[in-house]
């Protein structure tokens, strides 16, 4: 019988060869981009494995080098037992990984700036502004210039840059087309941006790279890339369709927590500002930035409170209109909780920048 050691040993290579074959079948996207960003971004990570490799490789080949060469059976290799030190050594074992590594801080620095995902793209064409809402566990994509929605289904002209205002309407997400570049995070109560374009027409994979629940895996839509007149033909189709979206149809998709896939829906016609909306109704579920109020009195040192009463504060159901107890007792009669939440979001825009 065979030993299992020696089983493992045949069967390695096979399972290898095997893993190689399988994933001949899989989408290679980050390695098959479609636009400008990706295409820049494969080739950085090229580039910085490239660099790394220079130092991995020697060191690897070097190491089965010396295992050979000073192997006890080796009469003929040197043997110098009282060796320690050689600054030749020292120098080429030293400057190579700094140079290695200057060099890549130097395309670090400037490809965080060139690679910026709000950085607006140049192009003679003019953008198409996306509004992304990821929910659970679908995306809504509103187009507020063209006055329509649509759930799961993005499309855009090619060679026009694609402007994408993200949020969310519950837990934190991702938004990430491999083929055509960046992933970005899309967090209730704020506003982040991406800028994308296509090079190519096509169909490209669009998912939600961040696991958000039970139905994460049905979270990923088409995303087209086809042409001016494509895109006008689609619109026209997406205005066909009666259905509203408003603040209660949002709420009516929000309520709906599908675990499997959700059906492409078109929506006619949109409320103008439901993404300022979506943004501004979860702004208050950051007011207290951390704090835990255990309903107990809090004291000012030094501002002239004697005490701030907070019993009837709770998490839950956060009432802007209540006014501390400690404000009318030290004599600050304007003092109340609407003039605390806007001291505490000074500068807290929707924005994200």
């Amino acid at each position: 019988m065979i030993p299992l050691k020696s089983l493992g040993r045949l069967l390695r290579p096979g399972l290898i060869v095997a893993m190689a074959v399988l994933m001949t079948g899989c989408d290679w996207a980050l390695f098959d981009p479609k636009g400008q960003i990706a295409r820049d971004e494969l080739t950085l990570l090229i580039t910085c494995t490239v660099l790394m490799l220079l130092v991995v490789i020697p060191v690897i080949v070097l190491t089965l080098v010396f295992a050979w060469k000073y192997r006890a059976s080796n009469t003929k290799a040197r043997y110098e037992p009282t060796w320690h030190h050689s600054t030749a050594i020292e120098v080429v074992v030293w400057s190579i990984p700094c140079m290695i590594v200057l060099v890549l801080a130097v395309l670090t620095w400037r490809s965080s700036h060139a690679l910026d995902p709000y950085k607006p793209l140049e192009s003679d064409a003019k953008p198409v502004v996306v509004e992304a809402i990821s929910l659970d566990w679908k995306w809504l994509f509103v187009y507020p210039e063209e006055n329509v929605a649509v759930v799961n289904e993005l499309t855009f002209p090619v060679h026009t840059p694609l402007n994408l205002k993200i949020t969310a309407d519950t837990v934190m997400n991702a938004f990430f087309i491999p083929h055509l570049g960046s992933m970005i995070y899309s967090m209730a109560g704020m506003e982040t941006k991406l800028h994308l374009i296509a090079d190519e027409a096509g169909t490209y994979h669009g998912r939600s790279s961040h696991y958000s629940g039970a139905g994460f895996s049905k979270m990923h839509f088409d995303a087209h890339a086809v042409s001016n007149d494509e895109y006008q033909a689609w619109l026209a189709k997406v205005r066909a369709d009666a259905k509203v979206m408003d603040q209660a149809s949002f709420a009516e998709l929000s309520a709906e927590r599908n675990h499997d896939w959700h059906p492409v829906t078109y929506y006619g016609s949109t409320e103008k500002g439901l993404f300022d909306w979506i943004i501004a109704k979860h702004v208050g579920d950051n007011h207290h930035f951390g704090m835990k109020h255990d309903g107990k009195a809090m004291s000012h040192e030094g501002a002239g409170h004697e005490a701030m009463n907070h019993e009837a504060m709770g998490h839950e159901g956060h009432d802007a209109a209540a006014a501390p107890a400690a404000g009318e007792a030290g004599g600050h009669d304007g003092h109340n909780a609407d003039a605390n939440a806007g001291a505490a979001h000074a500068g807290h825009g929707g924005s994200g920048e």
